[in-house]
C-alpha cells in the first residue's frame, strides 16, 4: 500500500515537471524521451 502511494505521488510530480517543461519548451524530444524512461523505470 505504501509503496503504491509513493509510487504514484512520484508520478504525479513526474507528470507535472513534465507538463512544465513542454510548455516552456525547457527540453529537446530526445531529453523527454528518456525522462520517460527514467520514470517508468522508478515506477515499475
Amino acid at each position: 500500500m505504501n509503496k503504491t502511494m509513493t509510487s504514484m505521488v512520484v508520478f504525479g510530480v513526474g507528470m507535472a515537471a513534465y507538463t512544465i517543461a513542454q510548455r516552456n519548451n525547457m527540453m529537446s524530444g530526445r531529453q523527454m524521451k528518456r525522462m520517460q524512461k527514467k520514470v517508468k523505470r522508478a515506477i515499475f
